[in-house]
C-alpha cells in the first residue's frame, strides 16, 4: 500500500467520501474493475478525472484542492468495490491503487514550469525531461508492533514527509476501548507472505527537468524529485519526456533538537507517461493544416518556387546560402526510419556538418535550428567531455544514479553542437554509436544500460588550418574516417575574397533588409515551427522506382572514384541520399519520392564531395544565392545531372 493512507475511517467527511468514490467507480469503471480481478499481474486502476468531472463536480474539486487527503481515499474505495463485487473481504485485494490522470486543460493544473511552495498538496501535471533515474528499490511502508503491556499490536506506516522513514511510536496504539499509555513495545516478526507483500513495495526517484525550449533565454531550467511507487517504477528512462500527474509534498530529514531542516518539494506520483515524440510540443492548429494545403494548392503549377520561399524563411537574417539554407531544413525534417522483422532499424535521423571560415554564420545556423525545433540542445565542443556529450554516473548518497547528457536529452529531436572540431580525440568516439544506432551504451560504477539518442546533430567547425581543396575532407578537418561517413551531408563554407559578392553581403549588413524577401514573401518563425513538426508526423514518403534509378547509379559511380574521397563512399552514401530525398519529398509536402527529390539529394551531396565532383559545379556552398527562377533553374539541374549519370527520360 501506498505511505500515503489513512488509517481509520472515523468521521463523517471521510466516510462520505469514500461511498462518493466508490458509487463513481462502480458507475463508470465497472468493466475496468471486472477486468482487473481477471488479470493477476495488473493492482490498479487508471481514472480519468474528467469523467469524476462530468459524474460530480464538487467530488473532482475535493480531489484537486485536498489531493494529499483524497487519493488515498480512491485507493480505499476501490477495495471496497473489489470486495462488494466479489463477495469476500480477502485481504488479498487491499494492494489495489487508482492512478489518477488526465487533468483538465488549465494553466493553474497542466504546468511546463516547476511548483512552487504555495501549490503544496495540491494535485497537479507537470511536463519536464528526465534528466537523472535512481536505482529501483524495495521500501518498507508499514511496521506492526506489539505492545508489552497489553499484548495488543498496531501498525506505525511509513512517513512521506521524512524521506519515508518508520517512527517509533511514542505510546501504544493498540485498538480498543481505552489506550494503555504503555511506551513499552516491540516489533512484530514473522509476518504472514501476504502481509510482507503488502508492507513492502517497489520505490524509484527520478529528477525531470523544465524543457529547456519553453524557456526564456538565459533563464536556468529547475528542476524536481519525482517520487514513483508499485507500478510506477521504471517506466522512465534518463531522457525521455516525460508527463508526471502528482501531489506536490514537502520532505525533510531530522538534523536534530537545535538544527534547522532543510525542507525540500518532491512530486508523489499518481500517474506518469513518457512522450513519444518532439513535434507534439508544437502546437498545430487547424488553421495551419488548411494553409498549408491552400499554399501548395497556389504553387501546384510551380512547385519550386513555393519550396524556395519555405527555404527563405530558414534564417532569414542571413543574406543568400541557399544551399546551407535547404540543407539544414531537410536535416530538421529529417527522412522515414524503418525496421525489419528482425529488430534491425535504419535511422531516419539526418546529420550535417559545416566547415567553413570564421564569420560564415556557421552559429547562426545552430542557434536558429535549436529555436525551431522544441526538443533541442545547444552545446560547445569546447570543454565538453564524454559525459557530458552522453551519460554520467553521479553518486546521490549510497547508490549510483545515471544523469542524461547533451545527445539523450536531444532524443527524438536536435543536438547541436558549435566547435565541434575542439572535442578532444578521445571524446569523438563516444558519439559514434549516439550517431548511427542512435542509442548509447552505458558500463558505469556497476550500471550496464541502453539510453535512446535518437537525434540529429547538426555541428560545425572551423578546418584545421587553411582548407586545401586538393586535400580530402579528413585531412583538412582532422576527423576520422568513421566520423565523417556517419555525418550525411558535410558542406565547406570558404570565405574567399569576391569583389561582386562582397558588395551585395555589405549592402544587406548596412541596409538592413533581406533581398532575397523582395523576390520570396517568407514565413513567419511560428509557421515555419509548425510545418516542420506536421510534415515530419503526417508524411511518410516511399520511394518510386525511378527516384531508386538516379540514387543507385549516382552511388555506383562515386564507387568507382573511390580513391578521390574514400571517407565519404560508403554504404552510408547511399543511406544518406535516400534520407536525403525523403526528406526533401516531405518539404514538398508528398508522400512519394519522385526524380525531382532524387535529383536535389544528388546535387546537395555534390557540394559535400567538391573534388570528388562528377557535375563539377555548386563548389562554393556560402555564394550561392536564390534563383529568380525556381521551375527553370531547377530544369536545367535535372538536365545536368540525369545526362552526367547518363540516364535517358
Amino acid at each position: 500500500m501506498s505511505s500515503m493512507v489513512v488509517d481509520t475511517l472515523d468521521n463523517d467527511d471521510t466516510t462520505s467520501t469514500v461511498g462518493a468514490m466508490q458509487l463513481f467507480l462502480e458507475s463508470c469503471y465497472s468493466a475496468e474493475i471486472n477486468d482487473l480481478l481477471d488479470d493477476e499481474n495488473t493492482s490498479s486502476l487508471a481514472v480519468d478525472l474528467g469523467k469524476v468531472i462530468e459524474f460530480n463536480v464538487e467530488l473532482a474539486q475535493t480531489i484537486l484542492d485536498r489531493a494529499t487527503f483524497c487519493l488515498p481515499l480512491f485507493n480505499v474505495a476501490l477495495v471496497s468495490a473489489l470486495r462488494k463485487l466479489t463477495g469476500t473481504t480477502a485481504s488479498s485485494m487491499d494492494g489495489a491503487r487508482v492512478h489518477v490522470e488526465h487533468l483538465p486543460n488549465h494553466p493553474a493544473l497542466q504546468r511546463t514550469k516547476m511548483p512552487g511552495s504555495e501549490d503544496i498538496g495540491h494535485l497537479l501535471t507537470i511536463s519536464g525531461t528526465v534528466i537523472r533515474t535512481g536505482m529501483v528499490k524495495m521500501m518498507e511502508t508499514q511496521k506492526r508492533y506489539a505492545c508489552l503491556k497489553c499484548r495488543g499490536t498496531f501498525i506505525v506506516r511509513a512517513q512521506l514527509e521524512q524521506y519515508n522513514y518508520i517512527p517509533k511510536p511514542a505510546r501504544c496504539l493498540a485498538p480498543g476501548e481505552d489506550y494503555c499509555n504503555s511506551n513499552a513495545f516491540a516489533p512484530v516478526e514473522g509476518m504472514d507472505a501476504l502481509e510482507a507483500r503488502l508492507c513492502c513495495t517497489d520505490y524509484q526517484e527520478i529528477k525531470i527537468q523544465e524543457q529547456v525550449g519553453r524557456l526564456a533565454l538565459g533563464t536556468i531550467p529547475r528542476s524536481i524529485v519525482v517520487i514513483l511507487e508499485a507500478d510506477l517504477v521504471d517506466i522512465l528512462k534518463s531522457g525521455d519526456s516525460a508527463l508526471v500527474t502528482g501531489t506536490l509534498v514537502r520532505r525533510w530529514r531530522g538534523e536534530g533538537a537545535c538544527n534547522r531542516p532543510d525542507i525540500a518539494l518532491a512530486l508523489y506520483a499518481t500517474s506518469v507517461s513518457a512522450g513519444t515524440s518532439g513535434g507534439s510540443l508544437v502546437s498545430i492548429t487547424n488553421d495551419f493544416k488548411l494553409s498549408f494545403r491552400s499554399f501548395w494548392q497556389t504553387h501546384a503549377s510551380a512547385p519550386m518556387r513555393g519550396r524556395d520561399i519555405i527555404v527563405a524563411s530558414m534564417c532569414p537574417q542571413v543574406y543568400g546560402l541557399f544551399y546551407i539554407k535547404l540543407a539544414v531544413l531537410l536535416i530538421l525534417i529529417g527522412g522515414v526510419a524503418r525496421a525489419d522483422s528482425s529488430g534491425l532499424r535504419v535511422r531516419g535521423e539526418a546529420h550535417l556538418l559545416l566547415v567553413g571560415d570564421p564569420g560564415t554564420a556557421k552559429s547562426q545556423f545552430l542557434k536558429y535550428a535549436a529555436k525551431l525545433i522544441p526538443r533541442s540542445v545547444l552545446t560547445t565542443g569546447i570543454g565538453s567531455t564524454s559525459a557530458g556529450l552522453t551519460v554520467t554516473a553521479v553518486r546521490d548518497g549510497a547508490e549510483w544514479q545515471l544523469e542524461a547528457g547533451a545527445l539523450v536529452l536531444a532524443d527524438r529531436g536536435i543536438c547541436c553542437i558549435d566547435e565541434f572540431g575542439s572535442i578532444r580525440d578521445a571524446e569523438k568516439g563516444t558519439v559514434l554509436e549516439a550517431m548511427e544506432q542512435q542509442s548509447i551504451s552505458v558500463a558505469k560504477a556497476g550500471i550496464v544500460c541502453k539510453l535512446n539518442a535518437r537525434c540529429s546533430v547538426l555541428a560545425a567547425m572551423n578546418p584545421k588550418s587553411k582548407y586545401d581543396l586538393e586535400s580530402s575532407l579528413a585531412i583538412n578537418t582532422a576527423l576520422s574516417s568513421p566520423l565523417l561517413s556517419r555525418f550525411d551531408l558535410i558542406l565547406v563554407m570558404l570565405d574567399s575574397p569576391n569583389e561582386k559578392w562582397d558588395n551585395r553581403v555589405s549592402s544587406f549588413i548596412i541596409d538592413g533588409q533581406n533581398m532575397d524577401d523582395e523576390e520570396h514573401l517568407v514565413w513567419q518563425f511560428d509557421e515555419l515551427q509548425a510545418y516542420i513538426a506536421y510534415v515530419k508526423t503526417s508524411i511518410h514518403p516511399v520511394s518510386t522506382p525511378d527516384s531508386e534509378r538516379v540514387l543507385t547509379k549516382y552511388y555506383q559511380i562515386q564507387r568507382q572514384r573511390d580513391s578521390a574521397n574514400a571517407s565519404r563512399t560508403t554504404i552510408r552514401l547511399l543511406e544518406s541520399l535516400i534520407r536525403l530525398s525523403q526528406a526533401h519529398a516531405r518539404l514538398m509536402f508528398r508522400d512519394k519520392v519522385l526524380v525531382q527529390d532524387a535529383v536535389i539529394a544528388v546535387v546537395l551531396m555534390e557540394t559535400t564531395m567538391l573534388s570528388a565532383s562528377i557535375l563539377g559545379f555548386a563548389n562554393d556552398a556560402l555564394r550561392t544565392t536564390f534563383p529568380e527562377d525556381s521551375q527553370n533553374f531547377y530544369q536545367d539541374l535535372e538536365t545536368l545531372v540525369l545526362q552526367s549519370l547518363d540516364i535517358s527520360n
